[in-house]
């Protein structure tokens, strides 16, 4: 039965309702709601296996009809919402080539009810963000190294791509098993340096995201995945997100990490972090490895 909440969602139409088939999968419950995409737990009708999959339901632009068809509200909207699907039909092409233990992978991609949907391994874990509010203080630095190290690598996987992700986060990292970590969330995916800079809209989370995505004048790049790896990091000793980095470039108020916490962790680990969080693109490190390089080794128990 579904509780109060969940009635008002399905009868809004923002979710599709737990039994419905979309081509050979059967919908379970909604996961995530986001403001381009919907995102479920599915069941693969041929052998039960359990998938994620991701719907194109762009919210501002586009609303679900009769028959779980997808349409834009207005015929202003139309060519706007043609070109966030074929956008979103790319990043599936793109996710499904990226093959590396720390990223979620794409299993398929299909077209239907109008709309696009990305079908996904699904890990069992708890994601990073979870972890953080669960422990209600300083995550350990032992913690730290058996996670940003592995995610840093699938980041590095990306970057090799081409491909920028651009919505690093606490609530974007899966956390199974033995600590082994899992990127989530493509939908900000960007390519690099040759971007395309017509998407829908910025992805922007506060105290994530580095100060040159809020403007049009700032470059992308590797370093701004890696700023949102130093404050995801950050948050993981402080417990709460750094400042907005659009704050930060006017008045700064962040305690550098090596200040604040020299006594709790590594002077390693900590000049890391504050390395990745300057608010200055060209004074961060600019390659996944520049980071990973300076990160110290977790010592053997």
């Amino acid at each position: 039965m579904l509780n109060q909440k969940d009635q008002t969602a399905y009868s809004n139409w923002n979710f599709l309702e737990p039994g419905t088939i979309v081509d050979n999968y059967m919908i379970e419950r909604p996961l995530a709601d986001g403001g381009f995409s919907s995102v479920y737990l599915a069941r693969q009708l041929s052998d039960q296996y359990q998938v994620v999959i991701k719907e194109y339901l762009p919210r501002r632009i586009a609303h679900r009809t009769w028959g779980n068809v997808v349409a834009p509200k207005t015929d202003e909207n139309r060519a706007l919402f043609l070109k966030g699907r074929r956008l979103f039909v790319e990043e599936a092409k793109i996710l499904a080539k990226l093959k590396h233990p720390n990223i979620v992978e794409v299993i398929n991609f299909f077209q239907e009810n109008s709309t696009v949907y990305i079908v996904m391994t699904y890990d069992y874990g708890k994601n990073l963000a979870f972890h953080i509010n669960d422990r209600k203080g300083p995550l350990s630095e032992d913690f730290l190294l058996t996670v940003f190290p592995k995610l840093l690598s699938g980041i590095d996987a990306i970057h090799s791509n081409s491909l920028l992700h651009l919505d690093i986060k606490p609530e974007n990292i899966l956390i199974r098993p033995g600590g082994d970590p899992m990127l989530l969330d493509f939908g900000a995916v960007h390519p690099f340096p040759n971007g395309q800079e017509d998407r829908l809209g910025k992805v922007l989370t506060q105290g994530f995201s580095p100060p040159e995505q809020y403007g049009s004048s700032g470059q992308i790049g590797p370093w701004s995945d890696l700023y949102a790896i130093g404050a995801s990091m950050h948050n993981c000793i402080v417990g709460k997100p750094p400042p907005r980095a659009s704050e930060r470039t006017s008045n700064d108020t962040l305690v550098p990490a090596v200040k604040a916490f020299n006594r709790q962790y590594s002077t390693e680990l900590l000049e890391a972090i504050d390395w990745a969080l300057r608010v200055d693109p060209t004074k961060r490190p600019q390659t996944v490895q520049e980071l990973l390089d300076v990160l110290p080794s977790l010592k053997p128990k």
